[in-house]
């Protein structure tokens, strides 16, 4: 399990898409963050009709030129606030951005964990199949020998054979499972090829409940979630950037005010055309016809939503934690009622029927069916053994705690 929670958290590609979402809001963050350039402009040109010749100062010319300089309404945005309103949307965006990237590895790692059961099982229900097949294939043997020395019917050694290949099915079904189960984990853990071949621990780990569970119940955990679950954080932190988004929109009601300044000269002098002319001056656009109510409305809309959003995220952290922990609390107990002693009594039937068969005590049908009883109570049993750990993960998902597993 560790080895694939690196190889996850190293080369899972919805974790390095989740990356890129961060690195593009920290992206936003910086554009906000940027001061306006100044606009720059000049120019030059050429007078007809005039003749710079007959200019008694001798400083005059027929060749203008300007130049201008803009803040591009730089120091009234810092002025009004609204550069201090574009960081807040983009700190908040990135806030939310991160958290959702750590919300993303909750969900993801409890889907690892599960598949990771789910592959271990498969891994432990093929080793049980090719168990039953033996002990399924030895009974055969052993009625086709008493068949030939004629102590038993056609009628049996039909029957042991029919066993014998219902076993094989589960087999194969088994064999096709732990393939599929495989490549559904490598996938995970970000392979980018063909399935590579990697060996997993041979059995699920023993069902002892953890500690942060002893005296729990689903208020506890449910405060635990809203404590810990970082999209209940990413909400809050979009529902700010939502607020800010919309003082910026209404803020942006008032017109950008540009401080402006020019210079202009053609020749020099008394007798120039155009003498060196410092001006300065401010420019904005009239809000006539549009106040930015448009903008305003969205910006509403987008808060409003994420209010709404916010409450059925709420509600959904609520029933995830009522679901996983009935989930996680049937499963404990039926596994706890298999390990204490219904395991124990399907193998014992079975094995006191085989031996009372070899000496004549026991019909071939009640062989079939105890050895029926113990292979389905061991297939109940890996996964009633899957689930416990599939319903531990998803409260863990739940919660956004780890659970000590």
């Amino acid at each position: 399990m560790a080895d694939a929670l690196r190889l996850f958290r190293e080369r899972g590609f919805d974790l390095l898409l989740a990356d890129s979402e961060v690195a593009a809001a920290r992206g936003d963050l910086k554009i906000a963050r940027a001061f306006q350039n100044p606009l720059v402009g000049g120019g030059g040109g050429y007078t007809w009709d005039y003749n710079p010749g007959k200019c008694e100062s001798g400083d005059c010319s027929r060749h203008p030129w300007n130049a201008n300089l803009s803040d591009q309404g730089l120091l009234f945005d810092l002025l009004i606030g609204k550069r201090r309103l574009k960081v807040d949307v983009a700190q908040s965006a990135l806030e939310a951005a991160r958290l959702s990237r750590a919300d993303a590895n909750r969900v993801l790692t409890a889907m690892l964990k599960q598949q990771y059961v789910q592959t271990v099982l498969a891994r432990s229900t093929l080793g049980f199949a090719k168990d039953a097949r033996d002990s399924s294939a030895k009974t055969a043997d052993l009625i086709n020998v008493r068949f030939h020395a004629g102590d038993v019917s056609e009628a049996d050694l039909a029957r042991a054979e029919t066993s014998r290949l219902e076993v094989e099915q589960q087999v194969d079904v088994a064999t096709e499972a732990l393939a599929s189960a495989k490549a559904s984990l490598a996938f995970l853990l970000g392979s980018r090829d063909a399935v590579p071949d990697f060996e997993l621990v041979p059995d699920l780990p023993p069902t002892v409940q953890p500690a942060a569970l002893a005296a729990a119940n689903p208020a506890s955990l449910l405060e635990q979630a809203r404590q810990h679950r970082p999209d209940l954080a990413a909400s809050r932190a979009s529902m700010a950037s939502a607020e800010a988004a919309l003082a910026l929109a209404q803020r942006e009601r008032i017109p950008d005010i540009a401080v402006t300044g020019g210079y202009t000269q053609e020749g020099h002098g008394q007798e120039a055309i155009q003498p060196p002319t410092a001006t300065f001056g401010l420019s904005l656009p009239l809000p006539l016809f549009y106040q930015n109510g448009g903008e305003i409305e969205k910006a509403e809309a987008a808060l409003h939503a994420q209010e709404i959003l916010g409450r059925r995220l709420d509600a959904q952290v609520a029933s995830d934690v009522a679901s996983a922990w009935a989930a996680w609390q049937s499963a404990s107990s039926r596994v706890s009622r298999m390990q204490s002693g219904l395991l124990e009594r399907a193998t014992r039937a079975r094995d006191l029927v085989e031996y009372q068969y070899r000496r004549g005590a026991a019909s071939l049908l009640e062989v079939l069916d105890a050895q029926r009883t113990f292979v389905s109570t061991n297939a109940e049993y890996y996964q009633s053994l899957g689930d416990y750990w599939d319903a531990l993960y998803q409260l863990e998902e739940a919660t956004g705690v780890e659970l000590g597993s």
